[in-house]
């Protein structure tokens, strides 16, 4: 399977690419829309602002190349400020629209006393049976942001940590799933979490 790695200069993409090889893809890191939409599946990293990730996926074309990759039923994952910015719109960047494949918005995290933002490992709480998150409830991941989606769909919030209260940790519908936290930075349940996105994507092609 050949999995093209979302390249525009907003993203982690050497940890990413050689995670994901490490999981036994065929891994493409391009920043050209035509090779994102020939590939067998997608991942977009991200790091960064919300504001800045969208701009810089526009000025290349990305932003359309990943819609029309979800659209056609390709297998997608994002990652990190990769989930944010496929919702429609973020505090940390106002007036600025997101992806919209997902309904819903990024907001700050809030809480007296909260350290923001918030960094280091947490453990993942599986909201529903979905085959990336499979033997994955429970496991701790590697977190580093300070803003978190909420989705609009109750049903697209597939899995959650504790941070001055529940937020979303993994999002999805259909062919697309994404992660708040870095898999490639989250040791083994991150490799099996990777491995379980290529298991997922082969049986969607």
């Amino acid at each position: 399977m050949r999995v093209a790695v979302v390249d525009y200069d907003a993203g982690n993409t050497l940890s990413v690419t050689r995670a994901l090889a490490r999981a036994g893809a065929g891994v493409e890191l391009t920043s050209e829309p035509e090779r994102v939409l020939a590939a067998d599946a997608l991942v977009l990293p991200g790091v960064g602002a919300f504001g800045d990730c969208v701009g810089k996926l526009r000025e290349r074309g990305l932003d359309e190349a990943c819609r029309e990759a979800y659209r056609s039923g390709k297998p997608f994952l994002g990652v990190c400020v990769g989930l944010q910015v496929l919702f429609e719109s973020s505090e940390e960047s106002p007036g600025t629209a997101g992806l919209g494949l997902l309904p819903g918005r990024v907001v700050r995290f809030r809480g007296e006393g909260l350290r923001v933002p918030h960094m280091g490992w947490n453990t993942l709480r599986v909201r529903g049976e979905h085959p990336v998150l499979e033997g994955l409830d429970g496991e701790a991941f590697y977190f580093v942001h300070s803003y978190h989606p909420e989705p609009a769909e109750p049903g697209d919030l597939l899995a959650s940590a504790l941070y001055g209260g529940e937020f979303c940790a993994a999002a999805g519908r259909e062919n697309l799933f994404a992660v708040q936290f870095h898999p490639e930075k989250s040791s083994r349940a991150g490799l099996r979490l990777y491995e379980n996105f290529l298991g997922w994507a082969r049986g969607l092609s």
